[in-house]
């Protein structure tokens, strides 16, 4: 017992030691870091991939000098660094924070773009890069978010640097919901689902007509309205079909398929914040 309370004794002298300020106390040595030095010193964690590390350089920054270029940079940096380390929730939250706080910065476009690459990339997905596996096949609700996050930069900024790179993702988001459309209706016709099958073929034809998708989706309603006994209408999917696609794939068992559509995409590395605030 003796020996317990010595124990509470010397620890209930530590305590008032250190509310004393006798003990030393662990110092932030980036609190008196200039904003130019702060900067410095995130941008080569970035340099060095260490989005952890640049991110807490940032939040400083943007908490010592609130006030400055330097601030709405960092608040640009954290987005960019947050998507670097595949951090989308948290990428997603500091590019709506940016464009809520600063809807008419000469940059915002940039976050607009960031945006959609945000859900692009996920859309694609790592594993299936990896794995050769077709994206269509996965959830489309990234797909269409980044759709629309693409749509508004192309809306809001025809002439931004970055609309070139967003249409040519659009265009690409444009054949990959249509290639789902198509994935769902093939799903549906395997199971015998061949009403459900037609739909979802029907739709992909009427809302993706420029997409390569569309030939596969005309062939899976020609031969669901062939199951369905609705032969009229089989006769004159059929004719739209060999009139548009008349070397197709799907109309010769032994010709050689072609390397899916999707597999064109090569991602080039994301654009970093712009600094021309900085300037």
């Amino acid at each position: 017992m003796q020996k317990k309370l010595l124990v509470v004794a010397a620890m209930s002298a530590l305590l008032g030691l250190s509310g004393c300020g006798l003990l030393p106390e662990k110092t932030d040595e980036t609190a008196k870091w200039s904003a130019e030095k702060l900067y410095a010193e995130a941008r080569e964690e970035m340099a060095g991939a260490h989005y952890e590390a640049a991110i807490k350089l940032f939040q400083r920054l943007e908490a010592n000098y609130p006030f400055g270029t330097y601030a709405t940079q960092a608040q640009m940096e954290i987005a960019y660094a947050h998507y670097k380390a595949q951090d989308q929730a948290e990428a997603l939250a500091a590019v709506e924070r940016f464009i809520k706080l600063h809807p008419n910065h000469p940059q915002v476009d940039y976050m607009y773009y960031l945006r959609g690459l945000v859900n692009f990339n996920d859309q694609i997905g790592f594993l299936s890069t990896i794995y050769s596996q077709d994206p269509t096949e996965r959830d489309p609700k990234a797909t269409r978010e980044a759709f629309a996050a693409f749509k508004t930069l192309v809306d809001k900024f025809p002439n931004s640097k970055y609309t070139p790179d967003a249409i040519a993702r659009l265009n690409y988001l444009i054949n990959a919901m249509a290639a789902y459309e198509v994935h769902v209706a093939n799903y549906y016709y395997r199971r015998g689902a061949y009403l459900a099958a037609l739909n979802r073929a029907q739709g992909a034809v009427t809302d993706y007509a420029d997409a390569p998708a569309r030939e596969e989706a005309l062939f899976i309603m020609m031969r669901s309205y062939d199951k369905l006994g609705m032969l009229p209408l089989r006769d004159d999917a059929q004719r739209v079909f060999t009139l548009n696609y008349p070397n197709s794939r799907f109309l010769n068992a032994n010709a050689g398929g072609e390397a899916p559509w999707w597999k064109f995409w090569s991602k080039s590395g994301p654009r970093p914040a712009p600094k021309d605030a900085l300037k």
